[in-house]
């Protein structure tokens, strides 16, 4: 797991989910988070459906933004976990050996150390710069993401990153920079993806 992880805004994508992650994806895109935190059951399971189906095809993994169930009933790839979530141990045996489950740590390498132990697949670092998207968040910083390497798992980073500030936070050691602004409101989404692909080629 290497690359541009796109993580979907129900805000930023209201009305164009599907031909905005399809530009993600054809730009590079290595792992698609679905994040909606409306109340309707039935277009959350709509569009994530429509989403697998899309990832299948560009035969990147899709991601449920804390939803274990959802992710189980339509066949995803596995599940993103806040800390206040759910339990990863029930989300490893709710959806199997093979899901990738990934924990948000913030900036805790004490919390990184009990989701490894709980069965994560990879650790979420951030908000490693000030976000739009979560503005209240706590920084995480980029010794943070170096001394994560430890645990041996997938490093991503989150948090206000962009193709100009991403190039140290890759350095840093992240083997993933997760995107949402910085990517939904491009004006060239593809084009924006590839930027941020070829950053961890330099």
């Amino acid at each position: 797991m290497k690359g541009l992880y796109a993580v979907t805004d129900s805000v930023l994508l209201a009305d164009r989910l599907l031909p905005s992650v399809r530009a993600a994806l054809s730009g590079g895109a290595m792992v698609v988070q679905y994040r909606d935190k409306s109340g309707s059951a039935v277009k959350r399971r709509a569009e994530a459906e429509s989403l697998l189906a899309l990832c299948r095809e560009f035969r990147r993994p899709l991601l449920i933004n804390d939803d274990v169930e959802l992710a189980l009933a339509i066949g995803a790839d596995g599940v993103h976990l806040g800390r206040g979530d759910g339990s990863l141990r029930r989300a490893r045996e709710r959806l199997g050996n093979s899901a990738i489950i990934g924990a948000t740590c913030h900036d805790s390498l004490s919390y990184a150390e009990e989701a490894v132990a709980s069965g994560a697949s990879y650790l979420a670092f951030g908000a490693i710069h000030a976000s739009t998207t979560k503005p209240g968040a706590a920084t995480a910083s980029l010794t943070t993401l170096y001394e994560a390497r430890r645990y041996g798992l997938p490093v991503v980073a989150i948090g206000g990153i962009s193709t100009d500030n991403a190039a140290p936070v890759i350095a840093a050691g992240a083997d993933c920079v997760a995107v949402v602004s910085g990517l939904w409101q491009a004006a060239d989404i593809a084009a924006c993806a590839r930027e941020f692909s070829r950053l961890f080629c330099a």
